[in-house]
């Protein structure tokens, strides 16, 4: 069976978004503070196989592109989906499906994109049809943790960049469960530690 994971950008601290001057939050590549998150993707000399546009360093690229290439489909929360322009009616994957998880009609979903709005259970099942031998990923941290309440999260993988915001939107939101993580491997890389964890059960 194929297996679900994450993957995101995060600080020491755990956000995933910077506070603005006004004290509020932003999300994408304005991210107040935050937006070092993602300075990674383009500070070196390695073209991403998978993503055009992407120069990594050679540890980033080689990391990124194995993980990359095991997606089959996506499910990604609504509010992920809305902060991320929707994707352009697209996917954040150049060759994966993307599930969006709502409770609440979406009008704006493309005909390449499909809607749930029956839970993660069943979304996660649908993407899982979609990536036949392939993984599925999860974008968002309310997606992710309805899917750790439900187990149904193989892997968590964190890109985790030097720093400390002190304050901004969290990746991980309250749990109702303890979740045991076992490392697989940590690569340092100039400006990123990729650590790779499974769930344990």
């Amino acid at each position: 069976m194929s297996k679900v994971f994450t993957a995101h950008a995060v600080s020491v601290d755990g956000y995933i978004s910077g506070r603005t001057p006004d004290g509020g939050e932003e999300f994408g590549r304005g991210l107040g503070d935050a937006g070092m998150l993602f300075d990674w993707y383009m500070d070196g000399d390695t073209q991403s196989k998978a993503f055009d546009g992407f120069k990594l360093s050679e540890p980033s690229a080689r990391f990124f592109d194995t993980i990359a290439a095991r997606v089959g489909a996506t499910v990604a929360g609504r509010t992920t989906y809305e902060h991320s322009g929707h994707w352009g009616g697209g996917a954040p994957h150049p060759t994966a499906r993307l599930f969006v998880l709502s409770h609440r009609p979406a009008p704006e979903i493309s005909e390449t994109q499909t809607l749930v709005t029956t839970g993660i259970e069943d979304a996660i099942a649908a993407a899982r049809e979609a990536a036949g031998d392939k993984d599925v990923a999860l974008m968002g941290g309310g997606a992710l943790t309805s899917a750790l309440a439900a187990d149904l999260v193989d892997e968590v993988i964190l890109h985790q960049v030097p720093v400390l915001l002190g304050g901004g939107h969290g990746f991980f939101q309250e749990l109702p469960k303890h979740v045991n993580l076992r490392l697989l491997e940590a690569i340092p890389a100039p400006g990123v530690t990729h650590l790779h964890y499974e769930v344990v059960r």
